[in-house]
C-alpha cells in the first residue's frame, strides 16, 4: 500500500499540470500566455506584500532580541500555568500570531532544552500546526486582495487560536507527555 502512495503522490503534480493545459487547449484558450500574465500578476503582488513582510520580520526580530518575548512569557505565565500552559510557551503563542517561521526558531529552542516527547515538546508541537499567523494572514492577503471590510476576522481569528492551543494542552495530557 505504502508504494502505491508513494508512486501515485510522484504522479500527481504532473497529472495534474495535464489536465490544466488540455483544459485550457480544449477550451481554445492560449495557455502560455495566459501562463505569463498569472506569473506577473504573481510578482507584482510579491512586490506589493514585501514592506508588510520586512516590517512584520523586523518587529519579530526585535521583539525577540530585546527580550520582551521572555518577559512577556513570565508575566502571562502566571496565569496560563493554573491551566497548565507552561510560561515558556507564552512566546510561542504570541510569535506564532505573526511569523510562523520565528516561531519555527523558538519551537527549535523549545525541543533542544525540552526534548520532543517530553509535555512541553508534544503541546508545541500541537500548536504549532493547530494555530495560524492571523496578523500575517490578515496584513498579507488582505493586502493583496484588497479587502478593507474584515468585520469579525480578527476575533474569529484569535478565538481559533486560542481554542487551538487550548487543545493543544489537553491532546498532550491525553498523549502523556513526559
Amino acid at each position: 500500500m505504502a508504494n502505491v502512495l508513494a508512486h501515485l503522490s510522484s504522479i500527481i503534480i504532473p497529472a495534474l499540470i495535464f489536465y490544466i493545459v488540455a483544459y485550457g487547449l480544449v477550451n481554445k484558450s492560449n495557455v502560455y500566455e495566459d501562463f505569463i500574465r498569472g506569473a506577473a500578476d504573481g510578482f507584482k503582488t510579491v512586490v506589493q506584500i514585501m514592506p508588510t513582510l520586512v516590517g512584520l520580520m523586523m518587529a519579530v526580530g526585535i521583539l525577540r532580541a530585546s527580550g520582551f518575548l521572555d518577559f512577556l512569557g513570565r508575566i502571562a505565565g502566571r496565569l496560563t500555568g493554573i491551566f497548565g500552559l507552561p510560561a515558556d510557551l507564552v512566546p510561542l503563542i504570541f510569535i506564532k500570531l505573526f511569523s510562523s517561521s520565528a516561531a519555527t526558531g523558538l519551537v527549535l529552542d523549545i525541543f533542544k532544552t525540552y526534548g520532543t516527547d517530553s509535555r512541553m515538546g508534544l503541546i508545541t508541537s500541537i500548536m504549532m500546526s493547530c494555530t495560524e499567523t492571523c496578523f500575517y494572514t490578515m496584513s498579507v492577503y488582505f493586502m493583496a486582495a484588497k479587502v478593507t471590510k474584515t468585520r469579525y476576522t480578527l476575533a474569529g481569528a484569535l478565538s481559533a487560536t486560542a481554542a487551538g492551543v487550548v487543545m493543544s494542552v489537553v491532546m498532550a495530557g491525553m498523549m502523556g507527555g513526559a
